[in-house]
């Protein structure tokens, strides 16, 4: 439901489960978009439509005397020759003086050009300038900043442009180029094997390097799955990190019941952590390890057996459509009351994954996902979707069983950026969000409406 979207899952940035460092944003975490019951006036689709030289003044001339002056001087001039008294006279001062004012205001004409040309010019250009010329902040750190800890995921084929991105995502380096360009300054190649490599945050871009080549931090056979994967996502990560061919992990997932699974599918199944394999690991055992952490998370939720795939797919919809942690336990709250109320969900992330839309990077659902008659599609039928839709964390997991008291029925995210979201009881408290949101649109064009 939600006038809310995919939200850049983040940086790519790779949120894990809490086994890890702490969860880091994922750009696949989608913000959320307000539930509308009816569907609200100008909401999405609307806002979709409503977001659709200074001149020098010329020097005059000074003055060369009056016609008596200039007489008299040419009169003393000429009987000086006459009487051999006198060498011919020099240019008259008064004509230099003129000469030399004029070619001062002439200097003064061009220094002024150049400056106002000069300021023009650093206004248009001055960050890229201070780039090349090396001012400004550094976009490095400085040695002896490094302090706790990273995991840096390099995939199959990634170069040193990808791992520079890697690098700034997980924390390691100050900015997202400092890293390739300290490469292409000196001239450095380098082979960059696939996996999860343990670092710290705030190294130096020569120190990220030295520390990725040294064994002793790349943890062997290993993958991070970032929250709110799909399992499609998921299969495909692994095998980018891992030595299993892709096709063998997609046909490990075909047969949920191989794993004691009573479901469609393994969506939500496949839990978001970071893993490090056994040697010889085959694409079935890798399943059956992320399965069984699943269980292990709906355990310490204390999950009933026979309500595991409700839960999975309410805690998937919190997962996808809930912005900051925070608002998890509020999202699971609006869900609880529609359901309780017999009002459709209206969720986006759900509309989206039925359609196939889900990481389409815009926060707005097509029309055509929102009417498709598919059994996702939560504007379309009632209650919940046929399968979870993500593989939630166990945070989202924790919000499905223990949602937020409160009365709240609808909410929007009026902020991509910050991913403030506003949580309305009425019809008329969620419209006025739903502008706010639209207004909020309008404002920053560029930022995935």
């Amino acid at each position: 439901m939600s006038d809310r979207s995919p939200s850049a899952a983040t940086p790519e940035n790779d949120p894990v489960s809490h086994d890890l460092f702490g969860a880091l944003p994922d750009p696949q975490v989608q913000t959320p978009r307000p539930a509308e019951q009816p569907a609200v006036p100008g909401s999405r689709r609307a806002a979709r439509a409503a977001a659709s030289s200074p001149s020098t003044p010329a020097a005059s001339d000074e003055g060369t005397g009056t016609p008596a002056e200039r007489h008299d001087e040419t009169h003393s001039t000429l009987e000086a020759l006459f009487r051999h008294e006198a060498e011919p006279p020099v240019a008259p001062k008064r004509k230099k003086r003129r000469g030399c004012l004029v070619a001062l205001l002439v200097v003064f004409v061009l220094v002024a050009g150049a400056a106002g040309g000069g300021l023009w010019v650093w206004n248009a250009y001055g960050d890229k300038i201070s780039e090349v010329m090396g001012w400004g902040p550094s976009k490095d750190y400085e040695a002896g900043q490094a302090t706790g800890n990273a995991l840096v995921t390099i995939n199959k084929g990634d170069g040193g442009h990808q791992v520079s991105e890697a690098l700034y995502r997980a924390g390691v380096t100050k900015t997202s180029d400092v890293f390739y360009t300290m490469m292409v300054k000196e001239n450095i190649v380098n082979t960059f094997y696939p996996g999860v490599y343990k670092l710290q945050q705030k190294m130096t871009a020569a120190a990220a390097l030295k520390a990725l080549n040294d064994p002793k931090n790349k943890m062997q056979n290993s993958a991070v799955i970032p929250e709110g994967y799909t399992v499609a996502e998921t299969v495909e990560r692994i095998s980018k990190s891992v030595d299993v061919p892709l096709a063998d992990l997609q046909a490990a997932v075909q047969s949920p019941a191989d794993y004691g699974v009573n479901a469609p599918s393994l969506e939500g199944w496949l839990f978001p952590a970071l893993y490090e394999f056994g040697p010889g690991a085959t694409a079935k055992d890798i399943v059956a390890t992320m399965v069984k952490r699943t269980r292990d998370s709906l355990a310490s939720a204390a999950v009933p057996a026979s309500d595991e795939q409700r839960v999975l797919t309410i805690a998937s919809i919190i997962q996808r459509e809930a912005r900051a942690e925070a608002d998890f336990y509020k999202v699971s709250r609006v869900i609880q009351n529609r359901l309780d109320q017999g009002m459709k969900l209206q969720m986006d992330s759900t509309a989206q994954y039925g359609y196939g839309e889900l990481h389409s990077g815009s926060a707005s659902t097509s029309d055509e996902a929102q009417t498709d008659d598919n059994p996702w599609n939560t504007y379309v039928i009632d209650g919940l979707p046929k399968t979870p839709i993500a593989n939630p964390g166990d945070k989202a997991i924790d919000a499905a069983m223990h949602p937020a008291d409160g009365p709240w029925l609808y909410f929007v995210t009026v902020n991509l950026d910050t991913g403030e979201t506003v949580f309305s009881t009425t019809y008329a408290e969620h419209e006025a969000a739903v502008k706010q949101w639209q207004d909020w649109c309008k404002a920053n064009p560029d930022s995935g409406c």
